[in-house]
Order: C-alpha cells, then sequence, then structure tokens
C-alpha cells in the first residue's frame, strides 16, 4: 500500500502526537488535555503527515517566525519543527516529500528563509540548509573562578533584583524585542513562549518547578531601566563535611548592553552555595570565560551547531542584511531543488545594498547550503573552499566574500524551537 503525505485534520492530530512522541524516543501515550492543549497553538494547514493504512508514521511542522538578519533586519521565515520518521518506516523518502511541499508553500509565501534547529547534523544539509549559528556551554567551577566573593552589586550604579515571572513576562517581551533589533540569529519570541516559560501556560503531565528570575536595572533617571534578564535553576548537593556542591543551570539570559551581561553573571557566580554554574547555550563568543580573572575556570561542555538557515529569495536575503565594507562579487548558486539557484551580482556597501540575476561570469560558486551557513556571518567563505565546498572562479574571491559577510561577533540564536 501506497504511504500517503498530506496535511493532517483535527480527527487525525492525535495519531500524529503519537508518531511524534514515538520518533523523539517519548511515551507514545497522549492524553486528551495533551491533544487540547497541543492543538490550540498548532496551524494544521501547516503540519504534515505520513500515513499507513491510515496510521501516522512520520511528522513535520512549520510555522511564521522572524528572523535577526545581520544589522538588525528582521526577516520573514518559516520555521521548521517537530520532524519525525517512525523507525518502522525510514529510508522511504517521507522526509523528503514533506520538506519540498512546506519549502515551495514558503517560497509562494513570501518567505525569505527557512529556518530549523537540527537534531541529527547529516539531515538537512541536503535540502539546502547550512549551519549559520553555532552554541557554546560552560561549566564555571566557581571557586577556581578567582571572582570577588565579597560582591555585593553592579559596581557602575546598577542593581540586580530578583523578581518574579509576572514581572518577566511584563519586562521580558520588550527586552527581547531590544536583542532582537540589534543580535543577529536571534527569533522573535510570542506570547506563549513567555507564558510557557513563567509557568502560566503549562503542559498536561509535566511537572513544573519555578525557576529564579533576577533582572539588572541600569543607573539612568528613569529609576532603573532594565538592561538583562536571567532565569536560572539550583539543584541541592551538598558534600562530605557539609561542604554545598550544589550546580545553578541558566535557563534563560538576555542582557542588551555588556554592563548588564558582566553584572548577571557576576550575580549567578555569586549565589550563596553555587560551586558550579551551566551557563545554558551561549554564543561561541559569549562574554562568560574572558571575564573571569581565571578563564581556565570556564571548560567547554558542549560547542556544536544550532540555528540551520536554508534561503529561498537570495536578493532580498543579500539586501536585508548589511556590510561592513564596500565590494562585488557574482556567486553562482546550486539549488538541486530549484528555488534559490541561479546567478547574482551582489553590490554591497556600508550605505546600501543592490542584488540582481546577472549573465556575468561568477567570481563564486557554491551550494545554497554553503549560502546559508555564510549569511550570518559566522562560517568562513576561504574555509570552505579550502574544503571543496566553495569555489573559486575568479582569484580571491572568497577573500571578497569574508570581508563581506563575516561579523566582528558570532550570531546567536537563544531558543530552541
Amino acid at each position: 500500500m501506497s504511504l500517503d503525505v498530506r496535511t493532517v485534520t483535527h480527527a487525525e492530530f492525535p495519531d500524529w502526537l503519537r508518531a511524534l512522541n514515538t520518533g523523539f524516543l517519548r511515551p507514545p501515550l497522549v492524553t486528551d488535555e495533551e491533544v487540547e492543549a497541543r492543538r490550540a497553538h498548532t496551524d494544521l494547514s501547516r503540519t504534515q503527515g505520513a500515513f499507513d493504512a491510515g496510521r501516522c508514521v512520520a511528522t513535520f511542522r512549520s510555522f511564521t517566525q522572524q528572523l535577526t538578519a545581520v544589522g538588525g533586519a528582521a526577516l520573514p521565515a518559516s520555521a521548521v519543527t517537530n520532524v519525525t520518521v517512525s523507525p518502522t518506516h525510514r529510508r522511504r523518502g517521507l522526509l523528503s516529500r514533506m520538506m519540498a511541499a512546506d519549502l515551495a508553500a514558503a517560497k509562494e509565501r513570501g518567505d525569505i528563509v527557512s529556518t530549523l534547529i537540527a537534531a541529527e547534523y547529516p539531515i538537512y544539509g541536503r535540502y539546502g540548509y547550512g549551519p549559520a549559528a553555532w552554541t557554546t556551554e560552560w561549566e564555571v567551577d566557581v571557586p577556581r573562578a578567582g571572582l570577588d566573593p565579597r560582591w555585593s552589586g553592579p559596581g557602575d550604579g546598577g542593581r540586580v533584583d530578583l523578581v518574579d515571572g509576572a514581572e518577566v513576562r511584563k519586562t521580558g517581551p520588550a527586552l527581547h524585542e531590544r536583542l532582537r533589533a540589534f543580535q543577529h540569529g536571534v527569533v522573535d519570541r510570542d506570547e506563549r513562549a513567555w507564558n510557557s516559560s513563567t509557568g502560566l501556560d503549562r503542559m498536561p503531565g509535566r511537572p513544573w518547578t519555578e525557576p529564579f528570575y533576577a533582572v539588572y536595572r541600569s543607573a539612568d533617571a528613569a529609576g532603573g531601566t532594565v538592561e538583562g534578564l536571567l532565569a536560572y535553576k539550583a539543584d541541592d548537593n551538598w558534600g562530605d563535611s557539609k561542604l554545598p556542591q550544589n550546580t545553578a543551570t541558566v535557563l534563560d539570559m538576555i542582557a542588551v548592553t555588556p554592563a548588564a551581561e558582566r553584572a548577571l553573571w557576576h550575580f549567578l557566580c555569586s549565589v550563596d552555595w553555587i560551586a558550579r554554574v551551566r551557563s545554558g547555550f551561549r554564543a561561541p563568543d559569549d562574554l562568560l570565560p574572558l571575564l573571569l580573572p581565571d578563564p581556565r575556570a570556564a571548560r567547554v561542555v558542549t560547542h556544536a551547531d544550532l540555528l540551520w538557515v536554508r534561503l529561498l529569495d537570495v536578493v532580498r536575503a543579500l539586501e536585508a542584511r548589511t556590510y561592513p565594507v564596500p565590494g562585488t562579487l557574482v556567486l553562482e548558486i546550486e539549488d538541486p531543488a530549484g528555488l534559490a539557484g541561479g546567478r547574482f551580482r551582489l553590490d554591497a556597501s556600508p550605505t546600501g545594498t543592490v542584488c540582481a540575476r546577472t549573465t556575468e561570469s561568477a567570481d563564486l560558486a557554491l551550494g545554497v547550503a554553503e549560502l546559508g551557513a555564510l549569511y550570518l556571518g559566522d562560517e568562513s567563505a576561504v574555509r570552505l573552499a579550502a574544503l571543496g565546498r566553495v569555489t573559486e572562479e575568479s582569484k580571491g574571491a572568497a577573500a571578497v566574500a569574508d570581508a563581506l559577510f563575516r561579523t566582528p561577533r558570532r550570531p546567536w540564536c537563544p531558543d530552541i524551537f
């Protein structure tokens, strides 16, 4: 019997959730409460399933997103999530069929890019996605870090206050929008994201433990503008001789100024009984290691790809971001899916950019996945050329691409979706 790939109906949604849980190795039983909670926030017109004799055996969903490009422009994106294929139906092209349908619909809607967080690295390059933003997590040995144990607050006139979830829902969204206005790689957060992260909107069957919340307020005439937000949890671990060995784990940290970031890290490392701090997923060039008197006290426990980007409209994407220097490149983009391929002339400058299709000879030839990896400024065209993944048709073109595309600070996506 042939496998049917189609959008999911209301009646099929519980079976789709069962298949989703199966794919992610979660218990396959789905309660009525979970079905109702998930269905309320799911656009079924963008939810696909593969069915074998009426049973869902693969899942796929996308939703509307905004991605911050280099320079602060918000790009309309199609965010892909909830991708699974049941172990009984692998290697039958089900993901390829669902992906092709979703990318075609995104292109038709006018989305500039598609984004995803890859559970496995090898899967998505063949669909034109490139790893555009990486992430790093550190564990800090607090006693070894060398910070002043008598620290009682920022020395810049600002202050750190503990708050509750209601205050986070009040101040967090505006703070995140300030971050999204300048930090490339950040994606938007809707009201549900804030409600979920503060326990107001709880998924049935999943326990909730209230974290600690702290905000950094600057010293200003308005009485303290919130410039940083920290959410963290702590375990309860005591060793021999009643010595505390507790670990604080960062769940979320937003800082729109270096002063706020420094103050929140210093605050967390000064909490009594905390012997270790787990940073959560941060940008690979986060301030954390080097703000410690002994940076070796922060060891890397995770360093991996996070946000993957797939361009759907090359002209709009390249014109939307900014460039630090003037330069011209003719790019030959290969896209087997036929969505974003072609030859394009990029005339970039700090004051304005024009990109258009051209018949001129190419300077640089690359796949659409490689362009996705370069787009947010994290990857090097020179390195990709050395790997044989980018071809210089004109000598020095890869170096020109790096001068145009690379950024002083690395992109960062704080969210997993």
